[in-house]
């Protein structure tokens, strides 16, 4: 019967060599229920193995052979171990493999001669032979035929300097022997009549592949469960913490869209009214607004921010860079200057008073509901707004949890406005912004330039060059914009310095202009001045103009070295052009990429829908990258992946929903477990981490 509690130490078990106790605490795993939740990052067919590999793959192949032969020689400054292995369980038939490790003595003292080894790794074509350099490597010892090791569905479980995968694997497989494993306690408990158990023992040693992917998905049922709890929670918390009704009185804001060239789409219609709504109501707003690139945020968020004004309360609109806070500052001044509402900008580096304009100054005690705009300088400047009603935060995910929410946890309770022109997939933002209604803004303003996008290779440059000279000898301007700020002995990548010298030669007389993130901020603000008036006629750049800069007569994005950049990261370099009515175009240099840095290309030739492209980014990244995952507040993924069990995460949100619509404060007896996982990823916990 299993006895020991599941949160008994490592360090107090005799069967556990002293030596393993340091890399097990670098792995983090300091507990029994440590070791039986570090699962698998991979399973070995060790009842069959494959043929040695005949051509070079990307696909990791496992074989078992006998070492033939050792050698150990210097070539240079490497020092190379080699191992030849002969296929013993094809016999004949299959031949012999060569091993290698570089700069790594310290294999030549684990094999040799005679040893039967399981081997993983990529073959590779070396000098007309076939080879696996650095691969993964276990020895199989004679009782192997009934060990947990051989002749099985074998795990392999993320390993560590110190503790091997086998080693892990035997200190695994005596925890689930002897840890009391109903003790480990589940969010979303087994259906009736199943057992709790068998998942744990089934997700590391499996009788099948069918045994272990059935267990890994009930353990991911659980995670996502308390994930969705979390998100659950933080929501209801914000609803029930109390707010201010800022109803405005809607008359400023039909002064300014009398006077606005354009109409405002039927989306953002939509939108005025969701947020308004909120506004108006007592309970606070926690809302996000989602909008592909040239939709119209900044229009929806001005909105909002004159209500607040109507009502007598602040506004703050934070923003990722300087660059964009100085555009939305002189771009509100122009807009809200002739209805005497005040602006005031606050940067690390700037501050620029509405007072300088005859308007009274936003934090001047006559002056209540006035507008700010900043960058994350606002976060340490929070002390002095004393009537804040609301927050927008621009881009926010640039900002990470706990700085938005050292922001709008306040004790004037401001409603909150996120936005991003990075479009999420629906499975990322059910999870990540799950605490946020959500508004979309799915058009783009009329009159908008179409954009075409073309992929071209360098010996297409003399014909890009003539063509960019007669675009801006017609009057237009193009965006030049590089991986690097200088150039480096380690990246071979295109740098903006040295590429401003080569295009001011190539588009003389044409002026242009370089900005990058090294610059002083007020050299930059003169740079972006003279490009957005029309001094220069081209601006070399790195990604610092990737966020919201808006010239109307840029028609031109040249991306050099394409490849290096990330799906997101060039759809919103492209949201630069098109901003008018002119057509524009989209020039993606190939520098002879392949693979999927090629397939990132060839999607963005094919489509500038901001949410397909978003789509298509995490079925080719994952969601890791995408989320950002330090940066979200959640809990630890674990087995789950969003791409993968997308169907789990919807199944637990709907689960999660009744149980909170039940009992909103988990406080019934059989919600112990699910309030205590609620409480250690609150908020207040995150902001205390932070």
């Amino acid at each position: 019967m299993n006895s020991l509690p599941p949160d008994t130490p490592l360090e107090s078990l005799d069967w556990i060599p002293r030596q393993r106790f340091a890399p097990l605490r670098r792995l983090g795993l300091l507990t029994l229920e440590d070791l039986i939740r570090h699962l698998p990052r991979r399973y070995e067919d060790r009842r069959t193995f494959d043929r040695f590999p005949t051509d070079p793959s990307e696909t990791p192949l496992c074989v078992c052979g006998t070492v033939q032969k050792t050698s150990y020689r210097r070539f240079g400054p490497r020092r190379i171990f080699e191992a030849i292995l002969e296929d013993e369980a094809h016999g004949i038939l299959g031949g012999h493999l060569t091993c290698r490790w570089y700069n790594m003595p310290w294999v030549r003292n684990m094999i040799c001669q005679g040893q039967r080894l399981v081997i993983f790794g990529k073959p590779r074509e070396r000098s007309r032979k076939i080879v696996m350099e650095h691969p993964e490597f276990e020895e199989i010892e004679e009782d192997a035929v009934s060990s947990i090791h051989f002749n099985r569905i074998t795990p392999v479980h993320a390993a560590g300097d110190g503790v091997s995968p086998k080693v892990l694997r035997e200190l695994v497989h005596r925890a689930l022997a002897e840890t009391d494993i109903s003790s480990i306690p589940r969010l979303w408990p087994p259906e009736p009549g199943s057992l709790a158990t068998p998942a744990w023992h089934a997700v590391h040693f499996p009788e099948s592949p069918e045994d272990s992917e059935a267990a890994r998905r009930d353990l991911v049922r659980d995670v996502f469960f308390g994930i969705q709890l979390v998100i659950g929670s933080r929501h209801g918390a914000v609803r029930r913490s109390g707010g201010v009704a800022r109803p405005g009185t809607g008359f400023l804001w039909k002064k300014l869209e009398a006077s606005l060239p354009f109409d405002p789409t039927p989306s953002q219609r939509e939108v005025f009214a969701e947020i308004s709504e909120d506004m108006a109501a007592p309970a606070r707003m926690n809302r996000l607004l989602q909008g592909d690139v040239g939709s119209g945020k900044t229009l929806v968020a001005l909105r909002a921010m004159i209500q607040a004004h109507e009502s007598g309360w602040q506004a703050a609109l934070m923003a990722p860079t300087q660059i964009l806070a100085e555009q939305h500052y002189l771009n509100f001044r122009r807009l809200l200057d002739p209805l005497g509402i005040p602006v005031s900008l606050r940067t690390a580096s700037r501050r620029e008073e509405a007072s300088t304009s005859g308007l009274p100054g936003l934090f001047q005690k006559d002056a209540p509901g006035g507008l700010v705009v900043g960058t994350h300088a606002l976060l340490f400047e929070a002390s002095e707004f004393d009537h804040l009603g609301l927050v927008v935060i621009d881009e926010q995910h640039k900002f990470g949890v706990a700085q938005r929410m050292r922001l709008i946890e306040r004790a004037d309770k401001p409603d909150v406005l996120v936005m991003t022109a990075t479009p999420i997939p629906r499975t990322i933002t059910q999870t990540l912004y799950g605490d946020l209604d959500v508004s979309i803004l799915r058009e783009k303003p009329a009159g908008r330039g179409r954009i075409t996008t073309v992929v071209r290779g360098d010996e297409k440059r003399p014909a890009i060059v003539d063509f960019l000279k007669s675009e801006l000898a017609a009057g237009r301007q193009a965006y030049i914009v590089c991986p690097l700020v200088e150039e480096s002995d380690k990246l071979v990548a295109k740098a903006a310095t040295a590429e401003f010298e080569k295009w001011t030669d190539l588009l003389a007389p044409a002026s242009v202009g370089l900005v990058h993130g090294r610059m002083d901020a007020d050299n930059k603000e003169h740079v972006m001045a003279a490009f957005r008036s029309g001094k220069l006629s081209a601006l070399v750049s790195t990604t610092v103009i990737e966020v919201g800069v808006d010239v109307p007569n840029a028609t031109i994005m040249l991306i050099e070295e394409a490849g290096r950049f990330g799906l997101a990261q060039m759809h919103q370099l492209r949201g630069r052009i098109g901003r008018g009515s002119l057509k524009s175009w989209c020039i993606l240099m190939n520098n002879g990429t392949t693979g999927q840095s090629l397939e990132k290309l060839q999607i963005m030739e094919q489509t500038t829908d901001g949410f397909e492209i978003a789509e298509a980014d995490l079925h080719l990244r994952g969601p890791g990258d995408l989320m950002g995952t330090a940066q979200t507040g959640l809990p630890d993924f674990g087995p789950g992946d969003l791409v993968r069990d997308a169907d789990l995460m919807t199944e637990a949100r709907r689960k999660a929903r009744a149980t909170l619509d039940a009992d909103p404060d988990l406080a019934s007896p059989e919600h112990t477990i699910l309030r205590a996982y609620v409480k250690k990823n609150s908020i207040a916990a995150i902001l205390s981490d932070g």
